[in-house]
């Protein structure tokens, strides 16, 4: 940056008004004060930014009508004199498809590679001294040597297009990743999420909801932009020619993400888990129908297999090397962001709006319920391969030891033949098999903690306790709502043995597996339905004790 009462540095922003980040670097610089900045768009110049009209007067900001995809003089004048280019990647915004559409591959490659190859070029021939690329995170999604799409593919290229180009006739650059930028001026995320809630997409939570997301609120964009130009400037070292993760510091999940921004316009939160698998097994089967059968593409974002895995998997970034090397620090925090971000879109609200930061993260009252995380995890279909292994295994067992024509005894004896059977051929197992490695499990992994072993004797026993309590109780006639109780509840384990012991188990193991999920999702429903029911009943034993005489009533009250 200039040094204090020095002229002001000039600075071109490619895409700085097509762009939501880019319109936010354009405005930080001018803010700053120290900056002359050109606005470098594909768009006409017809609608400036009514923000930016007093800069515009001013002189310290000027517009360029320039393709970068295309090389032209127009494109050379606008770097003339400059010393700094932020060169703004405009297919970077949360939930955002790019201007090009994803299978547009040519048209991606164009914007992205030979785009960047030109404002290097340009750079080279203008003698421009510093470069700051504003990228994306999604880079390094799916690993060193893979990418999860086209789009991330390319934007790899171009950044290490301009990583490769520093220190090439004086220019020096470095690279900006950006994690998943929102706030005020975005058009797409909130508009998407509110587009959701009101088709009934953004009520369902799909996978665990436990997945973690970076996200950077814009003006922290920004101000690492400008910090990234002042650590080139200043020749600081191990900055020239590196990557820079971006985020606002703050990892939270996904969902909840999501949830605090849909309550606060006064929409209904996610609330409905849905298994990742099967969810995407029906975004592809509706993406062969739509793109084979019906011959159209898909316009809802959230319906997309690639959608489904970016919002089912983690996304955090490590960016203490962007505080410790360029000296970026959030300038705002996540929870303002996110109240700042609801509030510039009140005209999307559906009625009282209020951001509840910290609720979401406390259990449902089905978790408080099953209490065990693990058991949780698996009831309330959080994961789904431990969950359907569960249930496989639970099923086999009731055929093996109800379905089948064997005894109890017999059936035991063969499932401990069949255990010993499987444990003898993997002991004898290699380490490795056909390229494949085997894990030897240990006997000790089988073994039962005498901690755990007393806890489960320590609650039969005061189950057992309780037992008898109560049956003390009933023999005595002390409590004529226990002996009622007992009753009803023996009245039903009859009933129950009306049926065959299959059938009951079978239906007991369906049950298990679909109430909890239930309760979870319509727990509001229930709660009412129980309420409304307690209240029912209270009320027709008011009645009931109003007609008894008072002999009988006190035995019953």
């Amino acid at each position: 940056m200039a040094e204090a009462g020095g002229a002001s540095i000039i600075v071109a922003v490619t895409f700085g008004r097509s762009s939501f980040v880019g319109r936010s670097v354009v405005a930080a610089l001018l803010g700053d004060g120290r900056f002359t900045v050109r606005v470098i768009d594909p768009l006409p110049a017809s609608d400036p930014t009514p923000s930016l009209s007093p800069f515009f007067q001013s002189g310290r900001v000027s517009y360029h009508h320039v393709d970068i995809r295309n090389r032209s003089p127009s494109f050379v004048t606008a770097f003339t004199d400059a010393e700094a280019v932020f060169h703004v990647d405009p297919t970077v915004t949360t939930l955002q498809a790019p201007p090009v559409r994803s299978s547009d591959f040519h048209g991606l490659h164009r914007l992205l590679v030979q785009g960047a190859r030109n404002v290097i070029a340009t750079c080279f021939e203008c003698g421009v001294q510093r470069l700051v690329y504003v990228g994306s995170a999604d880079v390094v999604i799916g690993g060193a040597n893979e990418f999860v799409d086209n789009l991330s593919e390319l934007r790899a290229q171009a950044e290490a297009m301009i990583l490769m180009a520093n220190s090439k006739d004086g220019l020096s650059t470095c690279a900006l990743r950006v994690s998943n930028p929102f706030g005020p001026g975005d058009n797409t995320l909130v508009p998407l999420l509110v587009q959701g809630a009101k088709e009934g997409w953004a009520k369902f939570i799909i996978g665990s909801g436990k997945n973690s997301w970076d996200f950077t609120y814009i003006e922290n964009v920004a101000y690492a932009s400008i910090c990234a130009d002042e650590a080139l400037r200043l020749g600081t070292p191990y900055v020239a020619g590196k990557p820079f993760f971006i985020t606002n510091q703050e990892p939270m999940m996904f969902w909840d993400f999501l949830s605090i921004m849909l309550e606060g316009l006064g929409y209904q939160r996610p609330s409905i888990h849905l298994p990742a698998n099967f969810v995407l097994a029906l975004a592809e089967v509706a993406k062969f129908f739509q793109e084979k059968l019906l011959s159209c593409k898909t316009s809802n974002p959230f319906v997309t297999a690639s959608t489904i895995r970016s919002f089912t998997g983690t996304r955090t970034f490590d960016c203490s090397n962007a505080e410790r090397v360029i000296g970026y620090s959030p300038v705002v925090s996540l929870e303002d962001g996110v109240t700042l971000t609801i509030a510039s879109f009140s005209q999307l609200a559906n009625g009282i709006t209020d951001v509840n930061w910290h609720d979401l993260t406390k259990p449902s009252n089905a978790e408080n319920l099953l209490g065990n995380e693990r058991v949780a995890d698996i009831l309330l279909w959080r994961d789904d391969r431990r969950t359907f292994t569960c249930l496989l295994v639970l099923f086999l067992l009731h055929y093996w030891f109800l379905l089948s024509e064997r005894t109890f005894i017999s059936s035991a004896a063969k499932l401990l033949m069949l255990f010993a059977l499987i444990l003898f051929v993997y002991g004898i197992l290699p380490s490795s098999m056909l390229g494949f490695s085997i894990e030897k499990t240990s006997l000790s992994s089988f073994e039962v903690h005498d901690l755990t072993l007393r806890m489960y004797f320590s609650t039969a026993a005061s189950l057992w306790n309780q037992s008898i309590c109560i049956l003390g109780v009933v023999a005595k006639a002390e409590d004529w709502g226990v002996f009622f109780k007992v009753v009803g509840f023996i009245s039903i384990f009859k009933l129950l043995f009306l049926f065959s012991i299959p059938a009951v188990s079978a239906a007991g193991l369906v049950g298990l597996f679909t109430f909890f999920i239930i309760y979870e999702q319509c727990e509001k429903e229930i709660e009412n339905l129980i309420a409304a029911g307690s209240r029912g009943l209270d009320k027709m034993k008011r009645l009931l004790m109003a007609k008894l005489p008072c002999s009988v009533a006190k035995y019953v009250s």
